[in-house]
This record gives C-alpha cells, structure tokens and sequence, in this order.
C-alpha cells in the first residue's frame, strides 16, 4: 500500500464577514448535545447501531468549514472519520488528536434523565458519552472548526481521528485502520486521547491526572469439556464443576504488589502534598496515598498490580442434565510488562481440563513523564489554572493509544477538565447519570487550544 497522507484541506485564513465567529468555547455544549443525542450503543456483538450517523455528522461539522476530512467504513455503519492538519512546523513528528464516537450501552429505566437526551441540568451536560468519550470529541471539533473559520494553525501536523468501536477493543476502528490504513498516521509520534487530564483535591490543592499510561488487556474464554449425563447419577467429570473451580481460584487469586515507575511517581507526587512519605514497602501507607487521591483512587487503586475478574458463565440447557461442557469469561488486567506471566498464572489457576482462548489482547503501555509535548501539557493547564499541579497516572482500563502503540507513536490521556472537588468523576465512566459540567467542558476547550496552538 503506498504511503498516502490523510485527507488535508486549506481553508480561508481569514475571518467570515456577517456575524462574529463564534468561539470555540461558545460551540463545545451544542457539539457534544448533538452527539449524545445519536445513539452509539456498542453491544460488542455487532448488534447496535453502528457509528455510522456520527461520522455523518462529524463530517458535515467539518465540511461545513472547508476541510475536506474522509469517512472511512472497515464494515457496514462501523465508520471512522480522518482529516489530517498541515502544522506551522512540517519538521516536527505529527501529533495524532483521537476520539471515539462510540459508547457503551444504557438502560434507560436506571438513569434520572433519557440517556440520548443530550439534557442540561444544574450547570451539567447529562447523557451516555459526556465523559467517556463525546466531551473530548465536542472539543475536538469546536477546536478545529475555529481552524477552519479562521485559519489559525496548530504548531505540528494534526492527524484528526473520530474512531469507532473503541468500546469493544478497535477491530472495527483504531486496529483496523493500523491494519489496513497505516498511512493516515504516517510521520506521527504521539497522540493525545482520553481519561487523563481531569482535576482532583488532594490536601485542599487542585492535581490534574496526566495518564501517561494503561494496564494491558486480555479478555479470555474459559472452555471445560466432560461427560453429559443425567443429573441424578454419579459424575466424577462434570464440565461445570471443572469451570466453577477454575473461576474460584481465578477469581480469589492475590496478585502481588508491583508499582510501575508511573506509580511510583504519582505516589511520590501525592506523597510531597500531603506532607508525608512514599514507601514502596508499606502496604498500608501506599493504600492511604491512593485514598488521598479521593474518587480518582478507584482508577489508581487498580494499578498496583495485576487484576482478573470473572465476568461471565454459561453452562447446561435444563436442571436435571448435566452438560458436556462449559465456559467463562475473565477480564485479566496485567501491569505492563507482565502479560506473559500473567497469562501464563492465569493457565495454572485453571488447572488441567480448561482450555483458555483470548477473545481479544492488548499490551500494557507506559509514556515518559518528561519531554515537549508533557511539557505544553502542564503549561497549557498552567496558562488557565495557574498553580494547580500535574501528576502522572497508569490508567487501570485501556483505549486506542494501545492500538497505536503498533506504530510506535507514544500515546497520552489528556482531556482537561477542571472538576468541582466532590465530583466522583471516575464514576462516571460507564456509569449510571453520566454528566459532564458545562464550565469544564469550555475550560477544557481553553486548554486544548493553547495545547495546540503550542506543543
């Protein structure tokens, strides 16, 4: 295949006569009501709706300003947007800006408002995707409509991607277009996407959480073979008791400790605000360093070690027959750097007569907390928030950085959101009543802009 770029366009670089352009920041909240409000549910199993009308909106946001992005389709409705962004500095590595317009499923009975309402209620932006991840995708596109309106330029080439089926690991958008379409990304070397750069109160100081990197991923089938029968007799091999006792010991199985250099710096970090100290060899002093963290702990908690957790089972068709077999489901979670051991671990907790089959892996990935682009980051947040702090953090769950990993580009979780102190923020993702604050989705914007017009 030969190395084309991405799409490109040049629009005017001066401002359109008639009305005052709008400012980004004046967008953003329209943008990401408009997205909430197309239903992306993705069920995993090719059942949902696709990403298809959101890549047509995303298209016509961006057409309507002068670019000339592509829809790219890897299989029926499961499209992904591209439009690649000349940058002040053709010598620099281009930064790949990404999102995914898809979302996981909600049950409408269990949330206080429609989820694909796009409602605004007490100063928030409320429905399934205002933080995981159509938030960062309104800043996205608010930020490069302004380009187009206005020509302004980012610092570096721009490689602008809105991916879908992020939520059920890429096959049909970051790790099909690093499969079958390289050259979009070609000359990049980093990349900027989601779950980090959100504020959190440790010791009465404002921290923003720069993810600079993420657990691997194995989602794993279990498969217990035995001897059908009728339940009332005697079976010394029965399929399901096999699989209970490999979920059991999977399950209850204590990971040991092993803190990352990402970790350690953020405990350091955490450590230094607080007024205490970070010992790696305190169990109980690391644990109240991560309860320092308040509701981030949940996502930092997760990363002092390896996870499995089962998730699923399925077994026999009636009550009085034993069946011939059986399987699981286990969500394993290595630190990066121990997926083979960890996999190899989970076999043995299987014991014989299991078979173990990846449904889908992704490695673990780990970024310096130093250079330029770290640097523009913490000036970017510092330029609007000043004084506030910025700490790394392994995010415990995964997203398309790992996809883009395959390229060598160096991924980093930055959507910057100034939250209010007792915002359970974390628990939003994939939560019930998922809401994201008006302020923080424009101060977000804010900084994004600086970001590029900067980094």
């Amino acid at each position: 295949m030969s190395a084309e770029p991405a799409p490109t366009a040049s629009p005017a670089t001066t401002r359109p006569e008639g009305p005052a352009t709008p400012r980004p920041e004046d967008e953003v909240v329209g943008i990401c009501r408009d997205l909430i409000r197309i239903d992306t549910s993705n069920y995993g199993d090719g059942s949902g709706p696709g990403e298809r009308a959101a890549a047509e909106h995303v298209m016509g946001l961006l057409t309507e300003v002068g670019w000339d992005p592509e829809l790219v389709e890897s299989a029926p409705g499961r499209a992904s947007v591209l439009l690649r962004i000349p940058g002040t500095d053709p010598d620099r590595g281009a930064l790949v800006v990404h999102g995914h317009t898809d979302v996981v499923p909600a049950e409408a009975a269990d949330w206080s408002v429609d989820p694909f309402a796009g409602q605004i209620r007490d100063g928030m932006v409320w429905g399934r995707g205002a933080v995981d991840m159509k938030d960062m995708d309104a800043m996205i596109l608010a930020l490069v409509r302004d380009m187009g309106r206005t020509g302004w330029r980012p610092a570096r080439d721009l490689v602008v991607a809105f991916l879908a089926d992020e939520e059920a690991g890429g096959h049909f958008g970051a790790h099909w277009l690093v499969d079958h379409r390289p050259e979009v990304f070609a000359g990049a070397t980093e990349a900027i996407s989601e779950v980090g750069g959100y504020s959190v109160e440790i010791d009465g100081r404002r921290v923003y959480l720069l993810q600079t990197a993420e657990k691997g991923l194995a989602w794993l089938r279990l498969l217990a073979e035995g001897t059908a029968g009728h339940g009332s007799q005697v079976n010394e091999d029965n399929a399901v008791t096999r699989l209970a006792g490999a979920i059991h010991r999977i399950g209850a199985h204590a990971w040991p400790m092993h803190l990352t250099g990402t970790v350690r710096q953020l405990l350091t970090g955490v450590a230094e605000l607080t007024g205490t100290t970070f010992d790696p060899e305190d169990p109980e002093g690391i644990a109240r360093l991560v309860d320092a963290l308040g509701p981030a702990k949940k996502f930092v908690g997760a990363t002092l070690r390896t996870g499995a957790n089962p998730t699923q089972l399925n077994a026999g068709y009636k009550a009085n027959v034993i069946p011939g077999a059986a399987s699981g489901a286990v969500d394993l979670r290595p630190v990066p750097g121990e997926e083979a051991a960890a996999r190899a671990m989970i076999a043995e907790l299987a014991g014989p007569g299991v078979r173990i089959e990846a449904l889908h892996e992704d490695a673990g990935i780990e970024a310096p907390f130093e250079g330029h682009l770290v640097d523009a980051m913490i000036a970017a947040v510092d330029a609007f928030d000043p004084g506030a702090q910025v700490l790394p953090y392994m995010l415990s769950a995964g997203t398309d950085n790992k996809a883009l990993g395959r390229l060598g580009i160096t991924g980093y979780g930055f959507v910057p959101l100034r939250l209010p102190a007792d915002m359970d923020f974390p628990g939003m993702f994939h939560g019930v009543d998922e809401r994201v604050p008006i302020d923080a989705l424009q101060f977000g914007t804010r900084v994004l802009e600086r970001l590029l017009r900067t980094c």
